[in-house]
């Protein structure tokens, strides 16, 4: 652009424009005129920024202000803050910009002559390679009218002077006199739904995958981190959808009248998918694509409005060589996992929790704190610089606080909903930003017992008798017996024939045959037991049995507590493109068997559950009457708020009894200095299990066992018959006796023995 005039439209401006439009208005004015969706608009210039300054005789006085501030000192950065804002606030706007941005508006508006558009500050220093300004101007939205357009411009210049931004260019060793801004006015687009994506994955830097963000309503929400937006992950060239995790959205900002307001989401779209498969792919290629244009990995804002998706923003991800930095020594392995969230930025740290409620409170933080919020905001940014790693209530992987701990190069969790709850002042935890985790420490060690081969009989009973199966060459010999069904269909065996680890086999962009191995084992299985259930249960591999699959070493920490570390329902949620490839097969082999069901192990709490569910729902399962969805119960968190799980959505539960009895009584069954503690006919086992078979009769659910107990223990069957357990799941050679057992425990319920 030749001229530096006072008002540029998009299409007069180029990428080489940030000098007069700003990041924002640079990469808006290259978007349109490149042919992405992008609303019109155009863009106040610098130039009349410039001539406000001088008109209004405030550069002197603005120098003068920040060259006297201590910008670590909250109290005098606020003060210099509000003076300057103060001042630009009550400057006039000089006439020639004023006609010449009313002139342009009337243009944008075009018949209805006063739009409501979205008012944008895009700073020089913004949106660049080497420092993303990300959420630290002003962002006014449906704005309508001459009037309110100059006031909303004034707001924008005035937000270069933020405490935050003030802060962060200090940081950043950015001179303030080298920042100056432009305003983007663009035509509003009325958002059903918006979002953010990354044409990379922000926080493990995976170049074939692409990341979008969406919520309900206007994306400001998930900028400042008030709602866990949903999550999808795209394969590059296959644009295979990976995984999809689906939020519980409660609350959205919508528009109403010239007002934009918080609102409750209706209740019956409150946990849908925002966007459907088809939109997901439609904007992952335009990811690609900008990430193609721009040579570099872009972090993009979009919005949807009837059928339209448009771009309303891009910026390069300024983050990918630091997250890579940030990777250290990992020594979370000896250590117990006590609250789980989204990883938001890599990395580890150790410190003392601080926990403060708003951005006043910022000065409580110290050098070395872990950093505790509901939400962490720009304004959290000089507490952030301190902290050693950060941990919020709220958010997503796109939110401005995780976007800005990546660029500081420490940890962050965010979206752990009950870290200020959970956390206490001064307690010493540790922040593992790679897997979403805080910690403490413990140790303790697991074991994988194996099947024997069976006789079958003919006998029927009331409580059903199902088998514990693993091995697809066995699943036509062992449907011949007298059982009811698979009440334990393990995926660990069939996985380990594939002969691939699940995220090798991603990486390598073979998951399609993957899926196609594990469909064909799973269905063979329900082909020999159909009409009677087959329940899957979901991978529960420990991390030293996924190192030991080829490609294992790559993908899996070594913790000296597999038992009690990065496993079950956990896994799913930190790597739902590996769920993805469970769901896939069971979609696939429900299209011809409908007597597969899916049960999901070792679940932490009912969120954790809940997060579950939403994945299994976004794939449609739900959908068909006869799919069942179960959870195993092994934790002793898992019978104590037995009905709250049950209360987020399951047809049947299954007690894993080894497992549960070593966490109730603290014993490793395996280990020969301790192996005669372990007792799975104690009396807190017993309590454990009459407690969760008769929560689950009362809310009528389905209730069974699946542990070795009772293949083995013949009185701990007579005593689940008579606590009214639904079904017990045994190992195929102990089939004929256990039918036999339950025949005489049944007789004597009857008989009232």
């Amino acid at each position: 652009m030749p001229a530096r005039p006072l008002i540029a439209f998009f299409k007069d401006i180029q990428k080489e424009d940030i000098p007069l439009v700003g990041g924002k208005g640079a990469n808006l004015g290259e978007m349109a005129n490149s042919g992405f969706p992008v609303p019109n608009g155009f863009a106040i210039t610098v130039v009349a920024y410039d001539l406000f300054l001088g008109q209004n005789n405030l550069l002197q006085e603005v120098t003068r202000i920040l060259k006297t501030t201590d910008h670590n000192d909250p109290q005098q950065l606020n003060h210099a803050s509000k003076t300057i804002q103060k001042l630009i606030l009550s400057g006039e706007i000089p006439k020639e910009v004023a006609d010449a941005t009313i002139k342009s508006y009337k243009r944008l508006s075009g018949p209805l002559r006063k739009a409501l558009v979205a008012v944008r500050s895009s700073a020089t220093a913004e949106d660049l390679p080497e420092a993303s300004f990300a959420g630290q101007q002003e962002t006014l939205l449906n704005i309508q009218g001459e009037a309110n357009l100059l006031n909303a411009t004034r707001k924008c210049w005035a937000s270069l002077f933020t405490p935050r931004a003030i802060f962060y260019r200090v940081e950043n060793k950015v001179p303030h006199e080298k920042v100056k801004i432009s305003v983007i006015v663009q035509k509003m687009v009325q958002s059903e739904v918006s979002g953010v994506m990354f044409s990379i994955e922000p926080v493990t830097n995976e170049k074939d995958r692409i990341v979008i963000e969406a919520v309900w309503g206007l994306g400001e929400m998930i900028v400042q981190g008030q709602v866990v937006p949903d999550r999808y992950v795209v394969q590059k060239g296959t644009y295979a959808i990976l995984s999809k995790q689906v939020s519980d959205q409660s609350v959205q900002l919508i528009k109403k009248g010239t007002e934009t307001s918080q609102r409750d989401v209706p209740p019956k779209i409150r946990d849908r998918q925002k966007i459907s498969d088809e939109e997901i792919v439609k904007l992952a290629k335009i990811a690609e694509a900008l990430q193609k244009h721009y040579y570099f990995p872009q972090d993009a804002e979009w919005a949807k409005e009837g059928k339209n998706l448009y771009l309303v923003q891009t910026r390069p991800v300024t983050t990918t060589k630091k997250a890579v930095e940030a990777k250290g020594q990992d020594y979370t392995s000896a250590l117990t996992s006590i609250l789980t969230g989204t990883p938001a930025s890599p990395g580890t740290a150790s410190g003392p929790v601080t926990i403060i409620k708003t951005a006043k409170e910022i000065e409580k933080v110290q050098k070395g704190d872990i950093l505790v919020a509901p939400m962490t905001s720009p304004d959290f940014v000089p507490a952030m610089r301190k902290a050693v790693a950060i941990v919020t209530d709220q958010g997503g992987q796109t939110s401005h606080a995780a976007i800005v701990s990546r660029e500081l190069g420490i940890p962050c969790v965010v979206g752990t909903k009950m870290a200020t709850s959970e956390l206490k002042a001064g307690s010493i935890v540790t922040v593992d930003g790679d897997a979403g985790q805080v910690f403490l420490g413990s140790k303790v060690a697991h074991v994988v017992k194996e099947e024997k081969e069976v006789k079958p009989t003919q006998t029927k009973t009331a409580t059903r008798l199902y088998v514990n199966l693993g091995e697809p060459e066995r699943a036509k010999e062992i449907s011949k017996l007298n059982v009811d069904g698979v009440g334990l269909l393990r995926a660990e065996f069939m996985i380990a024939n594939i002969g691939i680890h699940p995220k090798e086999a991603i990486k390598n962009k073979k998951q399609d045959k993957f899926i196609d191995k594990l469909a064909h084992d799973i269905e063979t299985f329900c082909e020999a037991f159909e009409p009677r259930p087959v329940v899957y249960r979901a991978t529960d591999f420990k991390t030293n049995e996924y190192r030991a699959l080829p490609g294992g070493k790559y993908w899996e920490p070594e913790e000296p507590n597999p038992l009690l570390g990065f496993r079950g329902a956990f896994r799913y949620v930190a790597n739902p493109d590996v769920f993805n490839l469970e769901l896939q097969a069971i979609k696939k082999v429900r299209q011809k068997y409908k007597n597969l069901w899916l049960m999901v192990p070792f679940v932490r709490s009912t969120e954790e559950l809940a997060t579950i569910r939403r994945i299994v729902a976004a794939e449609g399962f739900f959908e068909s009457p006869t799919f069942k969805f179960w959870m195993m119960v092994e934790l002793p968190v898992n019978v104590i708020l037995i009905e709250d799980f049950i209360k987020v959505g399951i047809e049947g539960v299954s007690v894993g009894s080894n497992d549960l009895t070593m966490l109730l009584l603290g014993t490793d069954r395996d280990n020969s200095e301790v192996a005669k503690a372990f007792d799975e006919r104690s009396a807190s086992v017993l309590w454990s299990l009459r407690r969760v078979i008769r929560k689950c009769n009362k809310l009528g659910v389905s209730s069974s066992i699946c542990g070795q107990a009772p293949s083995v223990y013949e009185d701990l069957v007579e005593k689940l018959v008579g606590y009214g357990v639904t079904s017990i799941s045994v190992n195929p050679d102990a089939v004929n006796r256990v039918r036999n057992v339950i025949i005489e425990a049944e007789r004597k319920v009857l008989s009232g023995k």
